[in-house]
């Protein structure tokens, strides 16, 4: 059976573990996100930016949180943080190069860092630097195995974090590069913003031809009115995604390169993107 290669948000099925999707209203279009082991023990909050809403969330299904992490420091991934720490009295974990840029971090996550959830299910720490330097992404995996990946502000979907805050270009190139590009296709993408729209029309910008990105632009444009967001995979991601594209001639050529490394493009597109 081919594995699907975008979801509805609704009906994404992860077994035991939940990961709920949280869309914040906010002028940066940020998702929050709420990982529950399946007896409910573990609960963490990644980046929560409305603390209320995700109070609310927690009250309704009786759930008690047990600790908030950031993906990285900038102030619409943690400005939840302190609602939560008030209210529940938990920590924040978060990388270590984060330690003056976000408060109360009581617990610093390593590269490859597991923290087991039970039920063979467990979270893995990406430490994955390029839009901050204090980034990581969380693996969410069953038997070890990823079947889905938090991102954060690292990859979008159809696009990547921009560098201009505390990042750099070339490092996020190695970080993607070195990491993503072996994860398999059915893995799902849990991004920090709902960014798809204008992402998909970026790709299509450099490559008019790519019929996967007009298609998934339809389906959104035509889910969105309704209030239901898409759920991506890494093999989609593949298709629509120019920068995880490097070898088409289409982008290389609308960029004016020829022959050029894959390093180079990606940066080439990511300074074209910043302006476009």
């Amino acid at each position: 059976m081919q594995v699907p290669l975008i979801y509805d948000s609704f009906l994404v099925k992860l077994g035991p573990m939940q990961i709920k999707q949280i869309y914040t209203h906010g002028p940066y279009r940020n998702f929050s996100y709420l990982i529950i082991s399946k007896n409910k023990e573990q609960v963490f909050c990644v980046d929560p930016f409305d603390g209320g809403q995700i109070e609310q969330i927690l009250e309704n299904d009786g759930i008690k949180l047990t600790a908030i992490i950031n993906t990285h420091e900038h102030g619409d991934h943690t400005c939840g943080n302190q609602y939560l720490i008030d209210r529940y009295g938990v920590e924040v974990w978060a990388h270590e190069k984060a330690k003056d840029k976000i408060t109360s971090i009581g617990n610093y996550l390593k590269h490859n860092q597991i923290i087991e959830l039970g039920n063979k299910e467990s979270l893995k720490i990406w430490v994955t630097p390029g839009h901050t330097m204090a980034h990581i992404c969380l693996l969410a995996q069953n038997n070890a195995v990823p079947f889905a990946i938090l991102t954060g502000d690292t990859l979008f979907n159809a696009g990547v974090g921009n560098c201009k805050n505390g990042g750099n270009s070339e490092v996020l190139f190695q970080t993607i590069n070195e990491l993503f590009s072996d994860l398999a296709d059915e893995v799902l993408v849990y991004p920090g913003h709902d960014y798809f729209e204008n992402n998909l029309k970026f790709t299509l910008d450099r490559e008019k031809d790519n019929h996967w990105a007009k298609d998934i632009l339809h389906e959104y444009q035509e889910k969105i009115k309704h209030g239901q967001f898409l759920v991506s995979t890494m093999g989609l991601e593949r298709k629509i995604n120019a920068f995880l594209r490097l070898e088409s001639a289409t982008i290389n050529n609308e960029l004016g390169l020829k022959n050029s490394a894959r390093k180079e493009t990606f940066i080439e597109l990511r300074k074209y993107r910043d302006q476009w």
